[in-house]
């Protein structure tokens, strides 16, 4: 798209051809995960704007729109026809545009006498964002309208939830197109899961059917119509599983989520930084136990500061103070050295900034992890999902004034009377509720809670969290005590067993073809054949090799991380994650506060 839609061949100087980017928030929200300013520079992006923002005519370059097909950017778009702003107009929209808004578009190039000018309209289908290599999000702007809150608000209207699942579908259709692969899709019955299924395969249905235009026929991005191998698509509802998105964390990504993400900083000196894909440390220890990710930058500190120290060592043996290149240039022989040490300067810069990073957003962590006894939380939930025994009482743990916030304490509860078989007397409740308030707690979250057990009547599944809980290690090891940036005195160092989330056990079961109950009667379709199949009976009997999982009513960095782990034990599969919005548990307790108080 970048390149005006055709694969990239750079003119005879090798430079790009220059050009400007206009956006929408949605087309921003797309791109800024995916590229920095310097890759865009690097394609021929001199200048990117907001579409909907005050630009001036620059009519020698042109311009590449990446925006959702609204009213309001079509106006907007027709008024740019007008204004003669650019060279010449390569218009993508996001999701497909409709006949009558491409007439209108149409309609205003001929006025403007601009009809050469638009040089290429495009349905690019790239309604979603991806944050990670294996991780997918529906949107930003506007994410309220397909919130859990959203779907599962007592006084929404049929006409609501229809839009609701619409913008889902439109989404996840998308996708696919890009994925280039028809699904065969699987989901639980009775649930907003379901909804999005039917009319997911109602949508890659009709577009099969329309053979001249359908967007899968021939080779899409060497998969598509005919690939041997197809990927199955579990859609899964949120409500399945509420306890883990309000659990607290121990790994280093779903931790700085947790604890930094819409954090209010004391300090004025706020701080940000990006945490790319591009960043090796962030790729490799995401993942980890915090511990060991507090360990890990301590060694990147004590081999940066070797290799730093090698460099001045060289420098002062041949007499070099300071930085005198000329100096250096002069000494030729025993120079190889101190050239190879000089030469890797730039790396050993960007190691240098990388590890100031990830020393102050680890130390950022950990302010938090000591102050609200984070890993004691952790550790407890753990041992209340695994139905281990408890070394202090519940009650004990809420009234503790030096143990974590109110919404720590909220946090706790909620999984204890999601986890619990049978809930807890109304003598022990008013007790916790009581205790709870005491906290400085806020009781609404509980009532949504108490109305959504009531009606799902769980009893039965909350105990399938796994057993393991996370084993201690007794002491930090040597690293860790000797000299260390990290003072971790008074944290637990936890390792985290394996066990699989339910988010997980359901892919595995659906995706190794396993009987269980707790899957047995998800419903099964195939977009691909000719008459509807709806049956819970898989035509297929092979296991895949790639499977999406997309939650349906917000996701979280916990079960993500939960999947990757799962598939690294897997030789050759594959696992996406998708889901319809990204929170942690801060902003989940919010929107369970907003549906009690109705």
């Amino acid at each position: 798209m970048l390149n005006f839609n055709v694969p990239p061949v750079k003119n005879s100087t090798g430079e790009p051809v220059w050009k400007v980017l206009i956006y929408d928030r949605f087309g921003q929200d797309i791109i800024s995960p995916l590229l920095s300013v310097k890759e865009l520079r690097d394609m021929g992006i001199t200048l990117h704007l907001l579409l909907h923002s005050d630009r001036d005519a620059i009519p020698d370059v042109p311009a590449v729109y990446f925006v959702m097909p609204t009213e309001e950017n079509i106006d907007r778009m027709c008024q740019d026809l007008r204004n003669q702003l650019y060279e010449s107009y390569y218009l993508n929209f996001i999701s497909a545009i409709s006949r009558s808004k491409l007439e209108d578009i149409a309609n205003a190039a001929i006025g403007a006498n601009a009809v050469t000018q638009v040089a290429k309209v495009f349905d690019q289908y790239l309604n979603f964002i991806t944050l990670e290599d294996d991780m997918f999000v529906l949107c930003n702007q506007n994410k309220e309208l397909v919130s859990y809150r959203a779907i599962n608000r007592p006084d929404i209207t049929d006409t609501e939830m229809e839009t609701i699942m619409d913008t889902i579908v439109d989404s996840l259709f998308c996708f696919f197109v890009t994925l280039g692969a028809i699904p065969i899709i699987r989901c639980s019955r009775g649930t907003a899961a379901e909804m999005v299924a039917v009319k997911l395969d109602k949508k890659l249905r009709e577009n099969l059917r329309d053979a001249r235009n359908s967007l899968f026929t021939g080779d899409t991005l060497g998969a598509g119509q005919f690939s041997f191998q197809r990927p199955l698509l579990v859609l899964v509802d949120r409500n399945i599983d509420l306890a883990t998105p309000l659990h607290h964390t121990w790994t280093y990504q779903a931790l700085v989520h947790d604890v930094l993400a819409g954090a209010r900083p004391k300090k004025k000196n706020k701080k940000s930084y990006d945490l790319t894909t591009s960043d090796k440390f962030w790729q490799k220890h995401k993942g980890s136990p915090f511990p060991e990710v507090a360990e890990s930058v301590q060694q990147e500190l004590e081999s940066y500061r070797a290799q730093e120290d090698e460099v001045k060592r060289l420098k002062s043996i041949m007499g070099i103070e300071g930085e005198d290149e000329g100096a250096i240039s002069m000494l030729s022989d025993n120079t190889a050295k101190l050239t190879s040490a000089v030469s890797s300067l730039p790396e050993l810069l960007e190691k240098k900034r990388l590890i100031d990073l990830h020393t102050n957003v680890a130390t950022a962590v950990l302010e938090h992890i000591k102050s609200r006894k984070l890993d004691v939380y952790f550790e407890y939930e753990e041992k209340i999902m695994s139905k281990s025994t408890l070394d202090k009482s519940l009650l004990d743990m809420i009234s503790d004034p030096d143990a974590g916030t109110p919404e720590d304490k909220m946090r706790l509860f909620l999984i204890y009377y999601i986890s619990s078989a049978q809930a807890p007397s109304e003598i022990d409740l008013e007790q916790y509720k009581k205790a709870l308030m005491d906290a400085g707690c806020n009781l609404a979250p509980l009532s949504y809670i108490k109305q959504w057990k009531a009606f799902t009547k769980m009893a039965s599944a909350p105990t399938s969290y796994g057993n393991a809980t996370p084993k201690p290690l007794g002491l930090f090891s040597r690293v860790m005590n000797t000299g260390s940036q990290f003072v971790m005195e008074g944290v637990k160092n936890l390792v985290l067993k394996q066990q699989n989330l339910p988010v997980t056990r359901i892919l595995d079961n659906l995706m190794e073809m396993k009987s269980n109950p707790e899957t047995d009667d998800y419903r099964y379709f195939d977009p691909k054949m000719l008459r509807g199949s709806d049956s819970s009976v898989p035509r297929n009997k092979n296991p895949f090799q790639e499977a999406i999982v997309f939650v349906v009513g917000g996701g979280n960095y916990i079960e993500y991380q939960n999947l990757i782990d799962y598939i690294k034990g897997k030789q050759g599969k594959h696992v996406l994650y998708g889901c319809s919005e990204l929170f942690n548990a801060t902003q989940f307790i919010k929107q369970l506060s907003q549906l009690g108080q109705k």
